[in-house]
């Protein structure tokens, strides 16, 4: 620019450039037909999986309800001994029975969950396979809380809530109750790379994310 304005006459062929080229019509590009983004899914249930282990999440899959108390009692066994914090729900309550081993339990129904809980256990509104995301609600688990205070965060669901993609669980989500004051995807456990590109695992929130799927 300092050049052209020591050179009126370039200035002048930059701008008769521009002209000429304002007075051409622009060629017509043909419509590209919208198609998939992403390659079909042939296994929803292993690409779940296999997403899930990418974001550092763990899945447990079970045949049948009382293989999911055995599972449950695992995980619950492998915490410190401290309170556990569960959706109150006719689903979990049967689970609780048979997994809680004598642990201190706090239901949801009683109020949200206290800081010194060492885990969560809750269901969830459906399991998006190409992300491993879990989408959950407050819908009658606690309020918001429920899925971050806690370091490990147990979700039971069961392999016919699986979706293929983000805009089947939007269009899930679309389908919950507006009452509910929260609608969230969960795609791992807390974690965040902001301090000197080091990976810390959770940092706002569970440590830990196991998801039990009923088969």
């Amino acid at each position: 620019m300092e050049h052209a304005s020591q050179n009126p006459g370039a200035r002048e062929e930059i701008l008769s450039r521009v002209r000429a080229a304002l007075k051409k019509t622009a060629q017509r590009r043909e419509a590209i037909a919208p198609g998939p983004l992403f390659a079909p899914v042939a296994n929803p249930l292993e690409r779940f999986q296999a997403e899930c282990a990418a974001n550092f999440m763990e899945t447990m899959l079970t045949p049948d309800s009382a293989a999911t108390a055995a599972a449950l009692q695992r995980v619950l066994a492998s915490l410190p001994p401290g309170e556990i914090f569960l959706q109150d729900a006719p689903e979990l309550r049967q689970l609780a029975s048979a997994a809680a081993q004598g642990r201190s339990v706090r239901w949801s129904s009683a109020g949200a969950p206290a800081e010194s809980s060492q885990a969560t256990v809750s269901l969830c509104e459906a399991l998006v396979a190409m992300t491993g995301s879990v989408l959950v609600s407050s819908a009658g688990c606690g309020g918001r809380g429920a899925s971050v205070v806690a370091p490990c965060h147990i979700v039971v669901a069961h392999a016919v809530q699986l979706v293929l993609d983000l805009e089947a669980a939007l269009a899930r989500a679309g389908q919950i109750a507006f009452d509910n004051s929260y609608v969230g995807l969960i795609s791992g456990s807390s974690r965040t790379a902001d301090i000197e590109k080091r990976l810390i695992i959770g940092a706002h929130g569970p440590r830990r994310l196991v998801v039990i799927i009923e088969e």
